[in-house]
C-alpha cells in the first residue's frame, strides 16, 4: 500500500484508527472457546463489524506465536479475513543481524503479506535495511514508546556533531537516511504529546503510529492537534478499549460502538486540525 492509497482511505473513511488485535485467548468471551479456532473466530467477528471505520489492524504476534503453529494458522485465517483495502502491520518488532531481517522480512512481507512490519533499531541500518528493500512495504521503526520503561535509554542524552539529543531523536535523525516518508514510519507513545510535537517536526511528512491513547491515558486530540500534517500523517492504535468491550455475545456490537465513538471524534478532529 502507497502513502497516498492510505491517505485516501483516511479521507474516505474520515478514520485514522488502528485497532490492535491482540488477541488474548484468557480474555476473549468464553462461548468463543468450544470452537476449534476462537482466537480467528473471535478477530473474524471484530473485523467484520468495525473493517468500514478503522484504516489498519495491527495484530501483536506474540498472542499467536505463544500458542505454536495453531496460533500462526490463526493469524493467517485473520490476515485473509481483512478487506483488501484496510492497511495491516505486523507487531513484531524484529530486527537481527542483515541476513536474520532479510528472512524475517520475507516471512512477513513475501509469506504473509503484511502491508508493515515493527522494527527495533538497535542493531541499527544493516538490521533495518532489508525490510525497506520490498516494494510498497513499510518498516514502522520503534523511536518513543508509551511504555513506563522506555525511560531507560529512549530519553537518554546523546551528544553527536555538537548537537545534544534525546535518543529517540538520533534514532528518528538518522533513519530518515535509511528510508523516506514512502516507507518508513515511527511508533511515537501518545503519552507525552509534548513530544509528538517535537517529533513532528523532526519528521514533518512521514506517518506516526501512536499507541497509548486509551487505556494508557494517552489524549487523542493532544495527538491530532500536535501529530497531524497535511496527509494526517497518523495511524491512532486501540486495542483494549475497543477489542475487549464486551466479554458477552454481544462482545463485536460492542466493539463496533466503541470504535464508532472514536472514528467520530477523528472525523472532528481531521476536520479541526487538518491543514487545508
Amino acid at each position: 500500500m502507497t502513502r497516498q492509497q492510505l491517505f485516501e482511505q483516511i479521507q474516505r473513511k474520515r478514520s485514522y484508527l488502528c485497532i490492535g488485535l491482540d488477541t488474548d485467548i484468557k480474555k476473549i468471551p468464553p462461548h468463543l472457546l468450544q470452537l476449534e479456532d476462537p482466537l480467528y473466530e473471535f478477530n473474524r467477528q471484530i473485523i467484520e463489524a468495525t473493517a468500514d471505520l478503522c484504516v489498519a489492524y495491527k495484530p501483536n504476534i506474540a498472542f499467536y506465536e505463544a500458542h505454536g503453529p495453531k496460533g500462526w494458522v490463526s493469524l493467517e485465517r485473520t490476515l485473509s479475513v481483512i478487506p483488501e483495502e484496510v492497511f495491516t502491520i505486523a507487531d513484531a518488532k524484529r530486527g537481527d543481524i542483515g541476513n536474520t531481517s532479510e528472512l524475517y522480512a520475507r516471512a512477513f512481507f513475501d509469506q504473509m503479506n503484511f502491508d508493515s512490519i515493527t522494527v527495533a533499531p538497535y542493531m541499527g541500518i544493516d538490521s533495518v535495511s532489508p525490510f525497506l528493500q520490498f516494494p510498497n512495504k513499510w518498516v514502522i521503526l520503534l523511536a518513543l514508546t508509551s511504555n513506563p520503561g522506555h525511560e531507560d535509554f529512549q530519553l537518554l542524552s546523546v551528544v553527536s556533531e555538537g548537537k545534544s539529543y534525546f535518543m529517540f531523536e538520533k534514532v528518528i535523525h538518522n533513519s530518515q537516511t535509511w528510508g523516506s516518508a514512502e516507507n518508513m514510519m515511527y511508533v511515537v507513545g501518545a503519552t507525552r504529546h509534548d513530544y509528538v510535537e517535537r517529533i513532528r517536526q523532526l519528521a514533518p511528512d512521514h506517518f506516526l503510529l501512536v499507541p497509548g491513547v486509551g487505556a494508557q491515558g494517552g489524549s487523542l486530540e493532544e495527538i491530532s492537534k500536535f501529530g497531524m500534517n497535511k496527509e494526517c500523517g497518523l495511524l491512532v492504535n486501540s486495542s483494549r478499549q475497543i477489542i475487549y468491550a464486551s466479554q458477552g455475545e454481544d462482545f463485536a456490537e460492542k466493539a463496533r460502538a466503541a470504535a464508532l465513538e472514536v472514528q467520530q471524534q477523528m472525523d472532528r478532529y481531521l476536520n479541526e486540525y487538518l491543514p487545508q
